[in-house]
Parts: structure tokens; sequence; C-alpha cells
């Protein structure tokens, strides 16, 4: 890059954060607000992962807070059909510089912001050095106010699953009680422990017929993470099976919006109080921009041991 376009851009700039408190954004100029970072993913598709991504979204909204969903399903994405939502621009749009991140910004129920996915980028570490640069100054110029961010992560230990579970400040896998899923779910805990250094794992229970149920999986993964592995994994608690979900779906509406006082929704309205907590806990990851930062270069074991040490 030449000096001429350096100017350029640090011109644009400037005008972009003019133009953003006009309208009403903050910018990183007025603060460096601190953000929760939560990734939710799972060893294997079919877990109702995102599912229980809105479902906390919207619960969290409930709650006071303002919370952001990155539908970072960037093959097949899918927040945006779950609430019958139909946005024109995503993630690709941004990465191709044709849209500012504003632009692509949509709200679902509950005041919940989404940013849907960017299907059509299959790895994140195949976008070009511009567009890394590009969407990394996009979130450096735009801070967001928002308290929450939940990351809706794809299935299964691709490097684009690992950078977003690595980025975040914490981690909650999704199971059920398939024998399959709970394989999975160990393969994944066992990937992002022995090649990204993370040490600490949230669980909740899928599709559970009964709390021993739930409490037999949970039993399962944590005594095989600790022996195998030597990391804890933190239960945050499970979802019972609800019959409300197949209809919740099929209206696109969330089933803590559809029936609010169904087992499922009063089981994903405590949990949404217990992940509240846990961002209230201080981490040493940063800020929402440090998250873009360490998730488009890529994050090395080192660079987490430096987090946990």
């Amino acid at each position: 890059m030449d000096q001429a376009t350096s100017l350029r851009k640090i011109a644009q700039f400037s005008k972009t954060q003019a133009h953003l408190k006009k309208f009403g954004y903050s910018t990183s100029e007025e603060k460096n607000k601190k953000v929760g970072i939560i990734s939710v993913t799972s060893g294997k598709g079919g877990v109702g992962k995102t599912n229980i991504v809105g479902n906390l979204a919207y619960s969290m909204s409930l709650l006071g807070k303002k919370v952001l969903v990155l539908d970072a399903d960037l093959g097949l994405g899918n927040m945006d059909v779950l609430l019958g939502l139909t946005p024109k621009y995503n993630l690709l749009h941004v990465f191709m510089g044709m849209k500012r991140i504003e632009d692509i910004i949509i709200e679902g129920p509950g005041g919940i912001l989404i940013l849907p996915a960017a299907s059509g980028v299959e790895e994140l570490t195949n976008l070009s050095d511009e567009q890394k640069l590009h969407i990394l100054s996009e979130f450096e110029r735009l801070d967001l106010d928002i308290d929450i961010l939940l990351v809706d992560t794809s299935a299964g230990i691709s490097s684009n699953v690992m950078y977003f579970n690595s980025a975040s400040q914490h981690i909650i896998v999704i199971a059920t009680p398939d024998p399959a899923s709970i394989t999975d779910a160990y393969a994944l805990i066992k990937v992002l422990s022995l090649k990204y250094a993370e040490k600490k794992f949230n669980l909740i229970v899928n599709c559970a017929s009964s709390k021993n149920e739930a409490n037999n999986v949970y039993d399962t993964i944590s005594k095989a993470t600790e022996e195998f592995l030597h990391v804890s994994v933190n239960y945050l608690g499970f979802i019972p099976r609800d019959v409300n979900f197949i209809t919740s779906i099929r209206q696109q509406k969330l089933i803590t919006q559809f029936n609010p006082h169904s087992e499922a929704s009063l089981a994903i309205k405590s949990l949404a109080q217990k992940i509240d907590s846990l961002t209230e806990i201080c981490v040493t990851k940063g800020n929402i921009q440090f998250f873009w930062n360490r998730l488009i270069n890529g994050i090395s074991p080192e660079d987490n041991d430096k987090n946990i040490a």
C-alpha cells in the first residue's frame, strides 16, 4: 500500500467517524467497551445449536442485555431462517468491500441484532490480506453498543470452528444424549485443548429426557476430559426434550416467544441467567476488536498460553 493510498484511508476513516456519531453509533474514539464474547459450538450437527443460540439471545435481551448474534456458519448459516428473517446482505458483502458492517446488521425478536453468515467464504484463512485489513478496519471503526456477542459456530472441527471458538472469551459446547454427539463433543474439546491450548469449557445438554440422563452425558464427557486432557468442563445445565420446539420451528418463532412457560423455555431462561453471570467474570481476551483481530489473523497455541498464564 503506497503513501497516497494510506492517506486516503485515513481521511475516509475520519469521515466515517463523524458519520457514525451523526447517526447515533458509538465509535472507537469514544469508548472501548468490554463485551462478553461467547461461542456456542458442537462436535456434530443436528443437536439444536442454532435454535439454542437464538433462544438464549432472546432470553438475555429480556434480562436487559444488548445482544449481537454472529451467524458464524460460513457455509450453511441459517439463523435468519430460524427467525423468519430475510437479510439483503451478509458478511460476504463486507469481506468484498461492497457494504459496511452497519448495512448488513438486521434486527430480530426482542431487539437482538444479527450479523448474517457469509455463505460463500469456505475458510477465513482463504481471505486475502486486503480483505482481512478491510474487515478489521470495519470493526475497529464501529464499536456497537452491545453487552454480549453470541457466536453460533459451524459444527465439527474445521479451522473456522477452531478460530471462532479460540477467539472467544467463553466456549459453550452443546451435546445430546446421542452417543455420537457425546463422542464428537469430546473430539471438539480435544482439538481445542491440544492444538489451541484452551483449558476451560462449558457444557449444555440438549434434548434430555430427564435430569439424570443429562447428568450422565456431563459425567461421561467430564471424566474423559479430566483424565485424558486435564481440562475442566463446567456444567451449565440441560434443556429437556419438548414437543413445543417442533411447532415453534415450523412457525419460525423461538420457543421462548411461542410458549414462554414450556419446560424448555424455562430451562433456557435459567441458562441465560447463568451465562450472563459468566460474562461478568474478568477475562483476558479483550474486547470485540481483539476478538476479530485474533480471528482474522489466526490464533496460535502460544497466543492462548499468554492469555491463560
